[in-house]
C-alpha cells in the first residue's frame, strides 16, 4: 500500500521522559515535532517505575513548566546511609555539595509532561509501531510503520531522534545494529517489592550484610518500594511474605522494617549498556535508546535528562541557525557524562553487592572499601556529588 508522507521538523520515537522533554523543549524554541510511541498512554502513565531525580532534573523540570508537581508532590532527601558491618553511616548531600535528589517516580513525571505536552497542542500519538527508520544517510529521513489502526504511516522529518528505549527500533539505524554497543551483564539481579506500609527509614538505606545487599527505599506515605539481591533466575512467586520479609530483615542488621502486604514483586536485572554511536547524519538516539545503567547509582532518567539538555541545543543550532557544529559535538560531549555515570553505577553496584564467588578475602577488601568511603570527606564528597549530579553541559 502507498502513502503519502507526512512532514515535521523532529520526529521523535518514544514517548519516556526523553522524548517528552525533549518535545517540550523543542516547543518552547519554537520548533515543532511529532512524539509516537507503540504502547498506549495508559501503559505510559500507569507503569511504576523508580524515581530519584538529581537536583538539576528537579530545576530543569521545574524552571521550563515540564513539572508544577515535582516540587509540591516530591520529597526532597538531604541524603543516604550506607549500612555495612551492623552500622549505618549518613551521607549528608547539602553539607558536602549543597544539593539534594528528590524521590518523585518516573511514572509521575511521565504523567506530568505527558498532560503539559498535550495542553500545549503536541502532537503526541499513542499506539503506533515504528518498523524502520528509511533514508537514514539524507538530509529527510522518515520514520515508517503502523498506527493503531493497522494503517501504514509515514513521517518524514528535518531530524529524527531515537528515545525509544532499550529495544530501540531507531538504533538499528545509528549504529547498523539493533544490539550495536558496549555491553555488560551481571552475575545477580534485585528482588524488589511494593508493600502497604509506613516508611521504615525517612531516606534510602543502601545495606551491604553478609547475605547480600538491600535497598530500602520509600513511594509514599502509605506506600514502600524494597529490594534485596537475588539470583537473575530467580521467581519472584517462589517466595511467600513472610519468607520475603525474613530476608530484606536479615540484610539490614539494626533497622527495623515496617512490614505490610506485598502487593507486587518482579526480579530486574542488571545490565549496562552504552550504543557504539549515539548520532548518525540526521539522526540521534538519547535516554535507554543510548544507554542503560544498573539502578544502583540512580542515574537512569537523570541521564536522560542530560542528553535532552545536550540534543536541544544542538537540534535548536542546527534547525533555526544552520549550525551544525553543536551537533558534530553532541556524542563526544554526551559521551563524557554517560561514561562518567557508567562508572559510578558500577562502583556502587561492585562496592555493595556480593558477588556469587566472593572469597574472604573479597569480603573484607570491600568493608575496606566502604570504610574508606565513609570515613574520609573526600570519598562521602565524590558519592555526593556523583549521586545527586554533575552541572549540566550545555556548551556544544
Amino acid at each position: 500500500m502507498t502513502t503519502s508522507a507526512e512532514r515535521t521538523r523532529v520526529a521523535i520515537v518514544g514517548a519516556g521522559p526523553a522524548g517528552l522533554l525533549l518535545s517540550h523543549l523543542l516547543a518552547a524554541s519554537g520548533i515543532e515535532s511529532v512524539v509516537v510511541d507503540q504502547r498506549s498512554r495508559e501503559e505510559i502513565e500507569n507503569t511504576i517505575r523508580a524515581g530519584i531525580l538529581e537536583q538539576g532534573t528537579v530545576d530543569l523540570l521545574a524552571a521550563t513548566g515540564a513539572s508544577t508537581r515535582v516540587l509540591t508532590d516530591g520529597h526532597r532527601h538531604d541524603g543516604i546511609e550506607l549500612r555495612f558491618a551492623g552500622e549505618g553511616h549518613r551521607i549528608d548531600f547539602p553539607s558536602l555539595t549543597g544539593r539534594s535528589v528528590w524521590l518523585y517516580p518516573q511514572h509521575e513525571v511521565l504523567r506530568d509532561l505527558v498532560a503539559t505536552r498535550l495542553a500545549d497542542g503536541q502532537d503526541l500519538r499513542f499506539g503506533v509501531t515504528v518498523d524502520h527508520v528509511a533514508d537514514a544517510a539524507s538530509d529527510r529521513p522518515r520514520i515508517v510503520g503502523t498506527d493503531g489502526e493497522g494503517r501504514p504511516f509515514e513521517i518524514e522529518a528535518d531530524f529524527v531522534v531515537g528515545a525509544d528505549g532499550s529495544r530501540s527500533v531507531v538504533r538499528a539505524a545509528v549504529t547498523g545494529s539493533s544490539t550495536g554497543g558496549y555491553f555488560r551483564e551481571y552475575p545477580f539481579a534485585w528482588f524488589g517489592i511494593l508493600c502497604e506500609a509506613p516508611p521504615s527509614s525517612e531516606e534510602l538505606i543502601y545495606s551491604n550484610s553478609p547475605n547480600g545487599f538491600a535497598l530500602i527505599s520509600q513511594r509514599s506515605a502509605t506506600v514502600q518500594r524494597m529490594y534485596f539481591q537475588c539470583d537473575p533466575e530467580a521467581d519472584p512467586h517462589a517466595l511467600d511474605e513472610e519468607a520475603i520479609w525474613a530476608e530484606l530483615q536479615s540484610r539490614v542488621p539494626g533497622t527495623t522494617l515496617q512490614e505490610g502486604r506485598i502487593f507486587q514483586r518482579d526480579v530486574l536485572r542488571f545490565r549496562s549498556f552504552v550504543a557504539h554511536e549515539l548520532r548518525r547524519g540526521r539522526l540521534a538516539l538519547i535516554g535507554d535508546a543510548a544507554h542503560t545503567v544498573p539502578p544502583t547509582g540512580a542515574k537512569g532518567m537523570n541521564l536522560a535528562v542530560a542528553d535532552v539538555v545536550l540534543l536541544h541545543r544542538a537540534l535548536t543550532a542546527l534547525l533555526d541557525d544552520r549550525d551544525e557544529r553543536p551537533l558534530e559535538a553532541f556524542a563526544e560531549v554526551a559521551l563524557r557524562r554517560i561514561w562518567k555515570a557508567q562508572h559510578f553505577s558500577w562502583w556502587m553496584t561492585s562496592m555493595l553487592h556480593v558477588a556469587p564467588d566472593a572469597s574472604d578475602f573479597d569480603r573484607r577488601r570491600q568493608e575496606g572499601e566502604l570504610r574508606s568511603v565513609v570515613e574520609s570527606e573526600a570519598g562521602r564528597t565524590y558519592l555526593a556529588e556523583a549521586y545527586t549530579g554533575w552541572p549540566f553541559e550545555t556548551r556544544l
